[in-house]
């Protein structure tokens, strides 16, 4: 299934993406969180033939949801992305968060900060929904409710001026996630990643270029440590950024930022 969350008529509202329609199962979930249907650890019972149904172009779509911790992310798990990085770090997992409160949707405006930041810059990513509670996971499929993609958005300067990267990486409009979240069932691995910039291409990457893959990523991160349903997994970017250029090449105000994952779509935003 390819779930979002929608607004319309100043409405919240569940959907489910068939085409070019979107199926309002709200009522049937008894809910418009997202989270919450993903926090039940079940796979609901949906009959779309008796679900409200609009046009998508009808509605606004919203990030599917919040979660209640911070968005873990995985730094350097491509190999061209280290090289055009700095070195600090290379062949160990880097591993920080992103807070709660930087979450925004597809078509949502991305703040500039200019009193903050000088290095605004993007990171296509494909990101995991963790959709059963476990630690020391074995059975990572069992765990694993669906995909999205996630624009790990940086302020390249203020990331160097602390040991963790949490500031740098959450201050809020940071971490744009949608449009939807897609259960594994329709998708075919490897998936392609790419990121736009105004038109033109910055990153394009595989999934099987990983250092470390989803699998190993969830065993990892289980061990010792509870991963929740609803946790959400940044698996590391392509290269291609745009501290890694030469010279550099920041987001400026106006510019437009399309990240699109293979059966994922695109994700869209506009720095402000």
């Amino acid at each position: 299934m390819k779930w979002c969350t929608y607004e319309r008529d100043g409405e919240t509202a569940i959907g489910i993406v068939d085409g070019m329609n979107v199926y309002d199962v709200s009522n049937q979930l008894h809910t418009n969180s997202l989270l919450e249907v993903i926090a039940r650890e079940f796979e609901p019972d949906i009959d779309l033939d008796v679900a409200p149904v609009y046009p998508i172009d009808a509605v606004t779509l919203l990030a599917p949801y919040r979660p209640l911790k911070n968005v873990i992310c995985i730094g350097k798990n491509y190999e061209e992305h280290v090289k055009e990085m700095d070195t600090a770090g290379a062949g160990k997992l880097v591993i920080f968060t992103k807070a709660p409160t930087s979450v925004v949707g597809p078509e949502a405006v991305v703040e500039r900060h200019p009193e903050l930041t000088d290095q605004l810059d993007y990171e296509g990513e494909l990101a995991v929904i963790i959709g059963k509670s476990g630690r020391d996971i074995e059975h990572v499929a069992d765990h694993i409710f669906g995909y999205t993609i996630l624009n790990d958005i940086t302020a390249r300067d203020v990331q160097k001026q602390h040991v963790q990267f949490f500031r740098g990486k959450s201050f809020d409009t940071f971490c744009p996630i949608g449009p939807y979240i897609v259960t594994p069932d329709e998708l075919s691995f490897p998936l392609t990643i790419e990121t736009k910039v105004n038109g033109q291409n910055r990153q394009s990457g595989t999934t099987d270029e990983m250092i470390r893959p989803i699998e190993e990523l969830i065993r990892t991160l289980s061990t010792g440590m509870t991963l929740e349903a609803g946790d959400i997994i940044a698996t590391g970017t392509p290269a291609g950024v745009g501290h890694g250029m030469k010279p550099p090449v920041y987001l400026q105000t106006g510019d437009t930022v399309e990240v699109s994952i293979t059966g994922l779509g695109t994700l869209r935003n506009v720095i402000v």
